[in-house]
């Protein structure tokens, strides 16, 4: 901890790998909640309504702790990483703006709405604002990968005395580091939420849950996606394979790079297990309903997803070693001059609040999944303790 770019480095990967949590179900869910929505209003299912109300509140509390981590993660490119704001600030931070604007303009805008809207507005209408809010997640993630894809692979943009200049936005948009990496994320989002709905809904049905209809659709709708997101998610970060070990520039990944792939092959593999299992338990009734080992080994599987993402990131990052921007600016350039005190008391602040932050999430999220979907929706008012009013579809 005594060398400032180590304590930088390990700071940014603690915090960014934290926030990049929150990120993976925030879009998994949040994809679920329109699909369970659209249902509900086409057809009028009144325990689809119930759905939208139950698993929309718990993305709704991580969603919000996410974007205070997001906040405070981005503070860290103007106090610890100046080097990387100097000389390629004025590329890379496109992206970024225009991911705020997305984030805190229109996504937090439309989901105000739509948690305030439950009978204030017309059914489609209220489908229309959870659909945008989830466009424009999916919208923010992109512009974060063109932004980490620009760093892996920097394309449309010119060197001039000494900083990067941004020439061709196109390029950077459609850049193949960041359309890949969109596309794993979008399936691996989907993984994480999948199983932590079934999850959730095993935890409920375990415990004898007297709503036991409004369960079994959840574990299977959570099974389902898992089923489906598995395959996807290993092929985009297969193809995306040459962006890891760059050719024709130097790089020296530690031995750490190969550790975190060979794990998150062996999560992988388990998860694939699961997804099997799925598939059995899927159309047999007993073992969906009535087997607590069933169940138990569900739960247990909730955190493989974010396992399999950390591993993922981590094998991303470190292949791109020594460089913060391939071919263009190396780490030890890219950090802050720092002194060894400074750069420990920074990484104390950060590492401490993100640590809160996520215990503060870990904590509403198994607060309010235990108490089931019988206190009242977001938006609505009334006691807490009283019955779900069921929305209007």
């Amino acid at each position: 901890m005594d060398d400032p770019v180590f304590t930088a480095r390990l700071q940014f990967a603690l915090t960014a790998g934290a926030h990049f949590l929150f990120v993976a179900l925030t879009l998994g869910l949040v994809t679920l909640v329109v699909l369970m929505q659209l249902r509900a209003t086409v057809t009028g299912s009144e325990v689809h309504g119930r759905m939208v109300a139950f698993w929309g509140r718990l993305y709704v509390i991580n969603y919000a702790v996410g974007i205070v981590t997001g906040l405070v993660l981005e503070f860290q490119f103007g106090m610890v990483w100046t080097g990387l704001t100097r000389v390629t600030g004025d590329v890379f931070g496109v992206p970024l703006a225009l991911e705020t604007i997305g984030a805190f303009f229109i996504e937090s805008t439309f989901l105000g709405l739509w948690i305030f809207g439950w009978d204030r507005f017309n059914k489609w209408v209220h489908l229309a604002m959870i659909t945008v809010v989830a466009a424009t997640a999916y919208a923010s993630a992109y512009f974060i990968l063109v932004t980490n894809g620009w760093l892996k692979k920097p394309v449309g943009f010119a060197m001039v005395d000494g900083k990067a200049v941004l020439t061709d936005f196109g390029a950077m948009l459609t850049n193949p580091a960041a359309v890949l990496a969109f596309w794993h994320v979008f399936f691996g989002a989907l993984l994480t939420a999948g199983f932590f709905v079934a999850g959730v809904s095993a935890y409920h049905l375990m415990r004898r849950h007297p709503d036991v209809e409004f369960f079994r659709r959840s574990i299977r709708i959570g099974m389902l996606t898992v089923i489906v997101s598995l395959m996807p998610s290993v092929v985009f970060g297969g193809v995306q394979m040459p962006f890891m070990e760059p050719s024709g520039v130097e790089t020296d990944p530690p031995a750490l790079a190969q550790v975190a792939f060979g794990f998150m092959a062996f999560d992988w593999f388990v998860m694939a297990w699961f997804a099997l299992g799925f598939m059995v338990i899927f159309f047999v009734k007993p073992l969906l309903l009535r087997a607590r080992v069933v169940h138990w080994l569900i739960i247990a599987a909730v955190p493989l997803p974010y396992f399999a993402m950390i591993l993922g990131w981590l094998t991303r990052e470190l292949n791109r070693q020594p460089w913060a921007v391939l071919g263009i600016l190396r780490t030890e350039d890219a950090v802050a001059p720092l002194t060894p005190g400074a750069a420990q008391l920074s990484f104390v602040c950060f590492v401490s609040l993100f640590a809160v932050l996520t215990g503060v999430n870990f904590w509403l999220l198994a607060r309010h999944a235990r108490r089931g979907p019988e206190v009242v929706r977001l938006g609505a008012a009334g006691e807490a303790a009283a019955p779900l009013p069921t929305p209007t579809f």
